[in-house]
C-alpha cells in the first residue's frame, strides 16, 4: 500500500483528489492540508511515501515545501501537480529534488501511474513540459540588468530605481531598454512578465 499526502488549498479539488486516490486498490491518502506551512506537520505524525503538493498554495508554494520535505523528510517523495506548465516552475520543482511533475489537466490515470512510478524509485514529468524548461535556459541577462527588472517589477520608477542603485535614470533607462530588445518584449511591463514567467527575476 501506498500511502500519501495530499496538498491543494481549493477544497472541492483536494476532496475530489483524496476519493480519486483513495479508489485505487494500492493507495491510500493518510493525510490531506490546505496550506503548505501544514504539510511538513502532517509529515512529522504520520508516514507518508509520496507527498502530493499543489505548486501554488498559501503558507508555502509546492517547490519550497519540496526542498524543505528533501532536507527534513529524505525518505518521502514529492510530486507536483499543478495548472500552470511553466518552464521556471518545472525547473525550480527539478532544482528542488521532486520526484514528479503532472499537469492537473492530466488524465487521473497520468497522474495515478505517476504515483506509483515514483513510490517505487522513478521519475515522471511530461516530455513536453521538460523540453520546454530545457529550451528555455538560463536568463540571457546580465546580473545588473536583472537587478534593474526585479526593481521595475517591485514597481519602482526609473528614478526611484536609479537611486536605489546609484545610477543615473537615463543609465537606468539604458539598462531597460536593452533588457526590452534582449527578451524581445513589447514594453518594460512585457519584460517583466516573460522573466518572472521564466523564473529570471
Amino acid at each position: 500500500m501506498i500511502r500519501l499526502l495530499v496538498a491543494e488549498d481549493m477544497h472541492i479539488v483536494r476532496s475530489a483528489l483524496v476519493a480519486l486516490l483513495d479508489g485505487e486498490d494500492d493507495l491510500e491518502v493518510v493525510a490531506s492540508v490546505a496550506r503548505g506551512d501544514q504539510v511538513l506537520d502532517a509529515l512529522a505524525s504520520t508516514a507518508v511515501d509520496v507527498a502530493v503538493l499543489d505548486l501554488e498554495m498559501p503558507g508555502g508554494d509546492g517547490v519550497s515545501v519540496a526542498a524543505r520535505i528533501r532536507r527534513e523528510v529524505p525518505g518521502t517523495k514529492v510530486v507536483i501537480l499543478t495548472a500552470l506548465g511553466r518552464p521556471a516552475a518545472v525547473r525550480g520543482a527539478l532544482a528542488a529534488g521532486v520526484d514528479g511533475f503532472v499537469l492537473k489537466n492530466a488524465p487521473v490515470e497520468e497522474l495515478v501511474d505517476g504515483i506509483r512510478r515514483v513510490a517505487a524509485g522513478g521519475r515522471v514529468l511530461h516530455p513536453e513540459l521538460a523540453a520546454a524548461a530545457v529550451q528555455r535556459g538560463d536568463s540571457p541577462l546580465t546580473p545588473r540588468e536583472s537587478e534593474v527588472l526585479g526593481l521595475v517589477a517591485e514597481g519602482c520608477t526609473v528614478r526611484e530605481a536609479a537611486h536605489r542603485l546609484s545610477l543615473s535614470e537615463g543609465t537606468v533607462r539604458n539598462y531597460l531598454s536593452v533588457v526590452v530588445d534582449k527578451l524581445h518584449a513589447r514594453s518594460r511591463t512585457d519584460a517583466v512578465n516573460i522573466a518572472q514567467g521564466n523564473g529570471w527575476i
